[in-house]
């Protein structure tokens, strides 16, 4: 199968599945419960069988070999020429990429996706090539943004357990439930799925990287490093590198998270797994407020892989920063296009919003509707991006009651804390935002968001000290960090004006009376008294000096010696 040009992602579909087995792709048993699993059993699946395509091609290269042979007498060979490996396809790329833990390019999935579905129509009993399929429909509605494959995936995969279940061998097609979980945001399900394969085997390397995904999503930063220590251990490279560099971001590590990335970024070879780790470095750039290197690291990302186009979203909003607005615009505009995400579509609308285009941000948003509606139809939940859409531009009650459902499913990672907290202060409840808005910045990760949004709940509860700390470190981490909130939040610091002169007055000691100060620095001499005129043998009487007597421990005179004694006061 030749490998499909990357245009729009309407020409880059692969094609429908069409099985030969009249049982192909069929639901689910109606009323089964998606979440039980069976309590043993799951191993490791060998690798699918080979393709009718790869075994024809196998015969004809073992009989041009053998016809070689034959004539060899006849046919000058040079020497070495049949030494060189043969240039892998795009089927063979991409199956190496997942053998590695590594993304594959889109063009080479589109490949993989046609192989399977034409093998399992003459093999409709092949449980691992269904599993194959369906994970690759799931990369593909993730990396296209298109949701409508993920029902496909969930059919597939449902179809490989059906031949061969989860308990009797086939780990992989839970290890793919549980990535279209993580997909589809439901990060619960995932953990469960992903779990239930530890737990049969814990050395199956490919199920940490969904239980990263889902432990994230869950707000468990402990699980997540541990799934992430585990995974460096069984699968060492890239991946892990790529896997321990996002987990130093979420923390805060900014300087591990960038020397982790660059290691990743300078070992990666293949376009796609180079792209995905100069996307990051990218990310973390724009995330210290560096718009221009974060522009040079998309840049490098687009021109290492052209269908990375998360990279052009990235590379939109550090021109944004840069004051260059028709490019950003030009850029938005293309990956909404080709990558429809309800993120990207709510940034160009607050981009309009900034330029004070009112009739282009209501547009936006009307799109942003759109795809919202699209994806909660194929199972995908978009509350959080859809809060912050409410919080800002339309219901904030709206907003809480998404993100209270969210935090009920324990969907409670800091992404999800800060939008609670900022729309219950939109709907009027700062106090009770307030700890959703702490419990965010105290993650540790650095996203000057959260910290705008902690710093003006803070200033609404008149605590003027920590709202001016945290609106200043917004800006200080990165001073663009949005089109809209970054203006709000210098003009709330020129609100709060500068602090007191001196620090708090608690901190500082009372300034001494005005009436004492005069009377310790004009203290008299002390005068003979009577009885020194008569005679004692043991002391004599003193002769009276014209200078002063030193002063004595007990009574300080010297204005030092005052200052430091009334210093000790409270």
């Amino acid at each position: 199968m030749d490998v499909m040009p990357q245009q729009d992602p309407e020409s880059r579909r692969p094609p429908e599945p069409s099985p030969h087995d009249p049982r192909a792709l069929r639901d689910a048993t109606p009323g089964a419960d998606p979440y039980v699993m069976p309590a043993e059993g799951a191993t490791a699946v060998p690798p699918p069988p080979p393709t009718l395509r790869t075994t024809l091609r196998r015969a004809a290269f073992g009989a041009l070999a053998a016809g070689v042979l034959l004539a060899g007498a006849l046919v000058a060979v040079p020497d070495g020429k049949d030494d060189r490996p043969k240039e892998p396809g795009p089927v063979e790329r991409a199956e190496a990429a997942a053998t590695a833990g590594s993304p594959a390019s889109l063009s080479d999935l589109t490949a993989l996706i046609g192989d399977r579905q034409k093998w399992v129509e003459s093999h409709p009993a092949d449980a691992p090539s269904w599993a194959t399929l369906g994970s690759a429909y799931v990369e593909w509605g993730r990396r296209s943004a298109d949701a409508a494959y993920f029902g496909r995936a969930e059919e597939a995969l449902k179809r490989s357990l059906e031949e061969q279940p989860g308990e009797r061998g086939n780990g992989e097609a839970w290890v793919g439930m549980a990535a279209l979980a993580n997909a589809r945001h439901d990060f619960l399900a995932a953990k469960r799925w992903g779990e239930t394969v530890r737990k049969q085997d814990p050395k199956t390397w490919s199920v940490y990287p969904v239980l990263i995904d889902a432990y994230t999503g869950l707000g468990d930063v402990k699980a997540a490093t541990g799934a992430t220590e585990k995974f460096g251990e069984l699968r060492k490279g890239v991946p892990a590198l790529a896997r321990t560099a996002d987990l130093y971001r979420g923390q805060g590590w900014r300087e591990d998270a960038l020397a982790t990335a660059r290691e990743a970024a300078d070992r990666a070879t293949a376009p796609a797994e180079k792209a995905e780790a100069l996307h990051r470095l990218g990310e973390l750039a724009w995330e210290r407020g560096e718009p221009e290197e974060a522009v040079a690291q998309f840049d490098a990302a687009l021109r290492t892989d052209s269908g990375h186009h998360a990279s052009l979203a990235g590379k939109a909003r550090a021109l944004v920063a840069l004051d260059r607005t028709d490019e950003a615009l030009a850029a938005y505009q293309s990956v909404i296009t080709k990558l429809p995400r309800p993120a990207y579509a709510l940034e160009l609308g607050e981009l309009y919003a900034s330029l004070e285009l009112d009739g282009d941000a209501r547009s936006q948003y009307e799109k942003l509707a759109e795809l919202l509606e699209q994806a909660k139809a194929a199972g995908v939940d978009e509350s959080v991006v859809q809060a912050r859409y409410e919080s800002d531009h339309g219901d904030p009650a709206v907003a809480v009651e998404l993100l209270r459902g969210q935090w009920r499913k324990q969907h409670r990672s800091a992404a999800v804390a800060d939008a609670l907290g900022w729309a219950l202060h939109r709907a009027g409840r700062s106090k009770e935002g307030l700890e959703y808005a702490r419990q965010a910045v105290d993650t540790g990760v650095r996203n000057a968001s959260y910290a705008y949004h902690l710093g003006v709940i803070e200033r609404e509860l008149a605590q003027y000290g920590p709202a001016r700390r945290h609106l200043e470190e917004a800006l200080r981490t990165n001073p663009a960090f949005s089109p809209l909130d970054a203006p709000k939040a210098r003009e709330a610091l020129e609100t709060l004006g500068e602090p007191p002169p001196g620090g708090p007055g608690d901190m500082q000691p009372p300034p001494p009376a005005p009436s004492q100060e005069p009377k310790r620095e004009a203290r008299p001499e002390p005068k003979p008294e009577p009885k020194r005129e008569s005679p004692r043998p043991e002391a004599p009487a003193p002769v009276p000096s014209k200078t002063a007597p030193a002063p004595s421990k007990a009574a300080p005179s010297s204005p030092a010696a005052v200052e430091a004694d009334t210093s000790k006061s409270p």
